[in-house]
């Protein structure tokens, strides 16, 4: 480790958060977690995992940023690879100013985008094609819109880190049938506390989705260009990508940039969008500004972001390249074959098709030769994770 080089802190993310610290710990970087799974903690490059007392995560993490189990990282540059991680930062940005150094940006933008509804509804006045949707609060909300919805249909909570806490797994959302299941639905998040919003889902496979990545300087210039597409989800239409593969779409450029310019986004953007097969629209799903999931792909098709964040933050900035590598893919190898099979069941994917969608330029998400702990401790609490489960069902029966 370089002691005259700032350390890192990466509040939360997963194959995100890894994908910063090997990239930064190869250049000799400090790398901490704070609200990253112990798994990911086991590289070789990061330093510690923090620890993080129970409670509300938003209120844990500026907590143990702010107390004395952090003093000895005064400085430090701040990264956000989660939705909770970005909230602690912008909810208490004037005081972790004054210990840490934090990215760019607009507070009011990022906390916008932060919400599903006002992302829809800032898309709508940018004249960004988004679904159909519905603010639905009450039981009332509910019955007044009953002769607008298409069915199936999607319940998604206005904050995605809230659902997912309350309810882990693979999926950001339920997806509805008919009314009684809106119902049943609707009312079990929102006796949780949970604010959702009804969603048209676009009729289409997964590999609709495309999704667009840069980095908008303090004047709003873009600093670079980045387009992937999905191949599959976990589960099929309604979980977390699978298998990617980058590409160049300037279609889906343009209508991100359309949104981000309208918005006053700074730093770091992502926007995912799927054509709807009805009309060929790109319609708008959801936007982040943070790294995300797919930060090892980028990365590894020659835009390093985490670097360029840094190094622009600590003084020393770099360029990115202008191209990279296109129909470099990103593999879940568990997820992927999960996904793999639910298509098949439902005759949508022979085994012959799986593989030979495979054969390609593969990157993955945990293994690396030089650092293959992550993988491996993964698979091994993934394991632990199942057990526990099959034997919670059969005691219950």
């Amino acid at each position: 480790m370089d002691p005259s080089r700032p350390p890192v802190i990466v509040l939360g993310g997963d194959s995100n958060a890894l994908s910063i610290a090997r990239s930064l710990g190869r250049d000799g970087i400090e790398v901490h977690g704070l609200g990253v799974p112990r798994f990911v903690t086991r590289s070789r490059h990061f330093a510690s995992h923090l620890p993080v007392p129970p409670g509300e995560p938003e209120k844990a993490w500026a907590d143990v940023l702010l107390g004395p189990a952090t003093e000895h990282l005064r400085g430090a540059v701040v990264l956000a690879a989660s939705d909770v991680g970005l909230t602690v930062l912008l909810d208490h940005r004037d005081e972790l100013q004054q210990h840490y150094v934090l990215d760019i940006c607009d507070v009011a933008a990022q906390r916008a985008l932060l919400d599903k509804l006002s992302t829809y509804e800032l898309a709508r006045k940018a004249g960004v094609p988004t679904p159909k949707f519905w603010r639905i609060d009450t039981a009332a909300d509910l019955d007044e819109h009953l002769d607008e919805y298409v069915y199936p249909m999607i319940v998604k909570p206005l904050l995605s880190h809230l659902y997912q806490a309350m309810f882990p797994g693979l999926s950001k959302f339920r997806i509805v049938a008919d009314e009684a299941e809106l119902r049943r639905h609707h009312g079990e998040l929102t006796e949780r506390g949970l604010a959702v919003m009804l969603v048209e889902q676009i009729p289409g496979s997964d590999e609709q989705l495309c999704s667009y990545y840069t980095y908008l300087d303090e004047s709003g210039t873009p600093c670079f260009d980045f387009t992937k597409r999905v191949i599959r989800r976990n589960p099929p239409g309604m979980g977390v990508g699978s298998h990617h593969a980058t590409d160049w779409n300037p279609e889906v450029k343009d209508v991100s940039l359309r949104l981000f310019k309208h918005v006053g986004l700074r730093g770091l953007a992502n926007a995912e969008f799927i054509r709807d097969t009805r009309d060929g629209t790109l319609k708008l799903i959801e936007c982040n500004a943070r790294f995300t999931a797919a930060n090892p792909l980028v990365a590894a098709a020659g835009l390093d972001l985490a670097r360029f964040v840094y190094r622009r933050l600590t003084g020393d900035p770099i360029t990115l390249p202008g191209t990279y590598r296109r129909g470099l893919h990103l593999l879940y190898p568990s997820n992927d074959f999960r996904a793999y099979r639910a298509l098949a069941a439902r005759g949508e994917l022979t085994f012959g098709g799986w593989l030979r969608s495979l054969v390609a330029p593969q990157t993955f998400a945990y293994f690396a030769a030089t650092d293959p702990l992550p993988a491996v401790a993964r698979a091994v609490h993934r394991s632990g994770v199942a057990v526990r489960r099959a034997r919670q069902r059969l005691l219950s029966r």
